[in-house]
């Protein structure tokens, strides 16, 4: 199981560690239930951890616009096992999105410091 918060903007937030051989980083991406992929990442975290470039690939965003994203790969400790991923490069906050979360059951008490708990199912 798998703890986060909610943070004063009312966004549920996780911590996770990102990895692409000895370079590590901590992050707190939001969960994003309405982004499909598994996280997005900006350009700086991207490079700064020399992430591998894997393709390119159309997604329609909340406004229903469509755009070109920047794939690429690395790994994560997730639930307390490195898992291999797909990054979105997106120059916004890192988002945590549903493909991430597949298979597990995701329960948020929104009150300002509420718990975020993720559970496999």
């Amino acid at each position: 199981m798998m703890q986060g918060y909610i943070n004063r903007n009312y966004e549920a937030v996780i911590s996770l560690v990102i990895k692409n051989g000895n370079a590590m980083k901590y992050i707190q991406p939001v969960i994003d239930t309405g982004f499909t992929g598994f996280l997005s990442l900006p350009l700086s975290i991207i490079t700064e951890l020399d992430l591998a470039w894997k393709y390119r690939d159309r997604g329609t965003l909340g406004d229903g616009s469509e755009t070109v994203f920047d794939i690429y790969e690395c790994s994560v400790i997730w639930d307390g096992e490195y898992r291999e991923i797909e990054v979105n490069q997106a120059e916004t906050e890192p988002l945590l999105g549903m493909m991430m979360l597949r298979g597990y059951r995701l329960q948020i008490d929104n009150i300002e410091g509420g718990l975020v708990t993720i559970q496999h199912l």
